[in-house]
């Protein structure tokens, strides 16, 4: 059995940016094994999100206070300045992609074979060949000429994928895990800080998962019995870290 981390943001950007990722590390599993046409939601829903909030200024915003944050840590004397020059760098590196005048993923739209796929997407089935030939035959080429495609279209989301992966990083770093027990499956606390995410780590093994609810300086968490699918009210002892 296996530690599994349940992570739930407390705001509306860091709720948009999990998203964004989460369908960005899906993208890069279909750039590196064939997986035929499971690549097309993914990437259907990152242009969707993208196509209805333009995450740039907020991604910038967020760089720009990561730096200064990383530059207080120089006045500690035991921060290593050779990694602190480093992540700065790459900081640093993330804002020319995001400061070009069209839109992230706008060429995407401009791709005929994405359109008509995109455009036929939510309905039942559509997948099959006579409603969609164009796919068929693109199915029907060498993995190696599918693979540049998806890595093609992934490319375009790098601006915004990139960053926000280490903006994330950086913000589950603002914490550690500390033990803690959940009486009769409950638990909650309050921060003096506001919080942008809650995590909790739990083993596989205990049969429960956790639904956790918040906002800003408070969050409460409920176990559930998989088994039973309800709340248990039993003694659950986990993990948690509540990220700044």
């Amino acid at each position: 059995m296996t530690d599994l981390i349940y992570e739930q943001p407390l705001n509306e950007k860091i709720r948009s940016y999990l998203r964004i990722d989460n369908l960005g590390q899906q993208l890069q599993l279909y750039a590196t094994q064939d997986h035929q046409h499971q690549c097309f939601p993914s990437l259907f829903s990152l242009a969707e999100l993208t196509e209805r909030c333009d995450y740039r200024t907020d991604i910038l915003k967020d760089i720009e206070k990561q730096i200064q944050l990383i530059s207080n840590w120089r006045k500690n004397s035991n921060v290593d300045s050779v990694q602190v020059d480093r992540l700065t760098e790459r900081l640093n590196a993330f804002k020319s992609p995001l400061q070009i005048q069209e839109r992230i993923g706008c060429r995407l739209k401009q791709d005929k074979f994405i359109t008509a796929l995109r455009q036929r997407s939510n309905m039942t089935g559509a997948y099959c060949n006579f409603d969609l030939p164009q796919l068929h035959f693109w199915l029907g080429q060498d993995w190696q000429h599918r693979q540049l495609d998806i890595q093609n279209w992934l490319v375009q989301y790098q601006p915004l994928l990139a960053p926000i992966s280490l903006l994330l990083e950086l913000i589950r770093s603002t914490a550690d895990f500390n033990l803690c027990h959940a009486q009769a499956g409950f638990f909650q606390g309050d921060s003096s800080q506001p919080l942008s995410l809650i995590r909790v780590k739990i083993n596989s093994n205990q049969n429960y998962y956790p639904t956790i609810s918040g906002h800003r300086n408070r969050y409460a968490i409920h176990f559930v019995d998989f088994n039973l699918q309800r709340h248990t009210n039993e003694s659950v002892e986990f993990s948690l870290a509540t990220c700044t």
